[in-house]
């Protein structure tokens, strides 16, 4: 079982997609924002979630969080991924799964790495896990239980 809400998020630091060191630190204690985990970028239904968020991200910028993105892409997939799709959120290169251990999240259909969504408020306790396959959802949810705190 993966973390839960009520848990606090793992504190950990990853490189973004122009390889600089990010530290989730950055977020706790400003403002809320949501975490995503997906298994590949330009995979389809990766692509797809990416989009949903890049088209919304102007409303969770207007209630105040933020958006990051992690898969085991490097640095260098991370940014031409962002580039291609103009994405405007932080991407983040967890290339030896140690994030997705510090989660909890179990593969999907056996190979894939989980697509695992979580919403975290401003002090660092989880509001929101969701968990599916199903691309199009995590972002729809995402907002949503941001709209409500």
């Amino acid at each position: 079982m993966g973390l839960r809400v009520g848990d606090s998020v793992p504190l950990f630091t990853l490189p973004d997609a122009k390889g600089n060191q990010f530290s989730i630190k950055e977020l706790i204690g400003k403002k809320p924002f949501v975490i995503y985990f997906y298994p590949k970028n330009n995979t389809p239904g990766c692509t797809k979630e990416a989009c949903d968020f890049r088209d919304k991200y102007e409303d969770f910028k207007n209630i105040g969080a933020e958006v990051v993105g992690i898969s085991a892409d490097s640095s260098k997939s991370h940014s031409n991924f962002q580039n291609k799709y103009q994405l405007p959120f932080i991407l983040l290169s967890d290339k030896n799964n140690q994030v997705r251990k510090k989660f909890k999240i179990k593969n999907s259909l056996l190979l894939l790495p989980g697509r695992e969504t979580y919403v975290i408020d401003e002090k660092g306790k989880i509001i929101m896990v969701f968990n599916s396959i199903n691309a199009s959802e995590h972002m729809k949810r995402a907002l949503l239980a941001l709209s409500k705190k």
